[in-house]
């Protein structure tokens, strides 16, 4: 397998005012081209600075990382992810056509290419028919479903997610998740997907990292058996139990919940 991310003892410090910060220790990760992986942990594990780090939006103290077999400076120059936040971070007073088009308008594609890459793209995500909408038009779930559409504009093959479905309810995050697989399936892209739900994880993933709390290390690396197609009513069976509670295990053995 061609490894898309690789990670060999990387450390990170944040220096403030307060005193350094040891945010991650010695982190050891390989991340496989067409994988699902998930980072869990409890809040200030590190999850999402790891996922800054791989996006080079932050700066490893010490260690090594490569994207793509280069640094993730020239990654980002690449433009060879596309990263999706928390919040959707659309512009109210553009479309959902034009919120996808932006980052395609700032690379300065032709008006027929963008209209490409518009259109397949919120097919992906069940979006066709919504381009002259406006944001505040949309459900939560449709809005994050959009941001995913822009990221994927760019036509990446690294997805990096920061919990996209952190702020909405139970249903609709399970609609997604279904929807996220199917994307996923229909793409091959790689992802990497920062979640605080043991079921998200294990639901999505094909390697599930655990994380430990500050400073941010790995407690354990969960490869998954379960078949690609997964309907949601897998999280019932005892294959899916067994993993979910091996990913409690970990994190209860990094102090996750005690700290």
């Amino acid at each position: 397998m061609t490894s898309v991310i690789s990670v060999s003892d990387l450390s990170l410090t944040f220096e403030t005012n307060d005193g350094p910060v040891h945010a991650l220790s010695k982190i050891d990760l390989e991340v496989e081209k067409g994988d699902f992986v998930s980072f869990i942990g409890p809040s200030g594990c590190g999850k999402t600075t790891l996922l800054r780090v791989i996006a080079d939006l932050e700066q490893p103290t010490s260690g090594n990382i490569s994207v793509n077999g280069t640094s993730p400076e020239n990654a980002r120059k690449d433009r060879a992810y596309g990263y999706v936040f928390q919040a959707a971070g659309l512009y109210p007073w553009r479309t959902i056509a034009k919120n996808v088009a932006l980052p395609l308008e700032i690379m300065g594609l032709s008006r027929q290419e963008q209209e490409r890459r518009i259109r397949k793209n919120l097919e992906l995500v069940n979006l066709a028919g919504f381009e002259k909408k406006y944001p505040w038009q949309l459900s939560g779930g449709m809005q994050q479903r959009a941001s995913i559409a822009r990221a994927l504009a760019l036509e990446p093959d690294l997805l990096l997610m920061d919990e996209p479905f952190g702020a909405l309810d139970e249903i609709v995050r399970d609609h997604l998740n279904e929807q996220l697989l199917d994307l996923w399936a229909k793409t091959e892209k790689t992802v990497v997907f920062v979640t605080h739900s043991i079921p998200e994880a294990v639901y999505l993933s094909t390697k599930i990292v655990v994380m430990s709390p500050r400073p941010g290390r790995i407690e354990d690396v969960i490869v998954s058996d379960l078949p690609r197609e997964r309907p949601l009513d897998i999280r019932e069976t005892p294959e899916f139990l067994s993993l979910a509670h091996r990913v409690r295990e970990g994190l209860r053995a990094g102090h996750s919940y005690e700290d």
